[in-house]
């Protein structure tokens, strides 16, 4: 659609007639249906001055360096592949009982997550993320507040997020995780005592599926003490939007489908909240047997 546009406002035909614009004009109608524009605003949100395509840059040398870049990232995946799951040597990967995802020593690691509040919706929550004291966890904090914005659509306000930002390959493809050969998510944390929401945000096949995510509760003792947590991936329920959802099935830890994962505060008390994380990693948990914590039934 985006090609379209650029070919007829770059078009001219003879004659000392403008037809070009004239088809240009005939067409948005079909073009504004395309994912390039978008006819919905939330109320109060500032419209967009320019459209998508139109920000895109064209530069033959810049397309040049980033194919060389992904040709050597092409090349590293490659023999990661060859060199066994993961890049590591067949034997580590079966006996590996820990692995650490994500930990938080630089502002590069820093990076590699986001964090967004109510402010999208209209709210007033306030979240900040950054260092913490000698460079060595991450400090999350900021202020909830649960007042809903007078738009007359929102009618519940108040949280706050942290999330992982979704990995990517060679050529801007998909990268998923492969946690099949463990069972408990593992994060060393230090909070100020409220709860928290870890969240697992997966890939889903069907676009009904996209606001499907796993979560488990966190709940942080608060003090001056760091406290290790682990939470067995058979706890983790299924909800969407939202809700709890009736079909409830365990994590699918072979299938790979992982994209992100997060962290949610909302538990309807306003004032400033703070949460420390050292690393979030994973354990294979021997002791642990329980395939899945919640009841399964199929509908009549």
């Amino acid at each position: 659609m985006a090609l379209a546009v650029m070919l007829l406002n770059g078009t001219s035909f003879h004659g000392g007639c403008c037809r070009h614009k004239v088809l240009l004009s005939s067409l948005r109608p079909l073009l504004s249906n395309s994912k390039f524009y978008s006819s919905y605003r939330r109320p109060g949100a500032e419209p967009e001055k320019k459209l998508s395509w139109q920000n895109a840059d064209f530069s033959f040398k810049k397309s040049i360096d980033h194919l060389k870049t992904q040709l050597s990232l092409l090349k590293k995946e490659t023999q990661d592949y060859l060199k066994g799951p993961g890049g590591n040597p067949l034997s580590q990967h079966l006996l590996e009982q820990t692995r650490v995802l994500w930990k938080f020593r630089s502002q590069e690691d820093l990076n590699k997550w986001v964090v967004s509040s109510d402010v999208e919706i209209g709210g007033k929550s306030k979240v900040y993320i950054k260092l913490g004291r000698n460079n060595q966890a991450a400090l999350l904090y900021g202020t909830l507040n649960t007042e809903v914005p007078r738009d007359g659509e929102t009618k519940y306000s108040g949280y706050c997020s942290m999330r992982s930002r979704p990995e990517v390959g060679s050529f801007n493809r998909k990268k998923y995780y492969d946690w099949s050969n463990f069972n408990s998510l593992y994060l060393r944390v230090r909070g100020d005592g409220r709860p928290w929401m870890v969240n697992i945000y997966t890939d889903p096949y069907f676009s009904h599926q996209k606001d499907d995510l796993y979560s488990y509760f966190m709940f942080t003792r608060g003090g001056p003490y760091w406290e290790e947590i682990t939470i067995p991936f058979s706890k983790f329920f299924l909800s969407s939007r939202g809700r709890v959802q009736d079909n409830q099935h365990p994590v699918w830890l072979d299938k790979a489908s992982f994209l992100t994962l997060g962290f949610t505060i909302g538990d309807k008390v306003n004032g400033p909240f703070q949460l420390e994380i050292d690393f979030i990693g994973l354990l294979n948990d021997r002791a642990h047997k329980e395939k899945f914590a919640y009841e399964a039934y199929d509908k009549n």
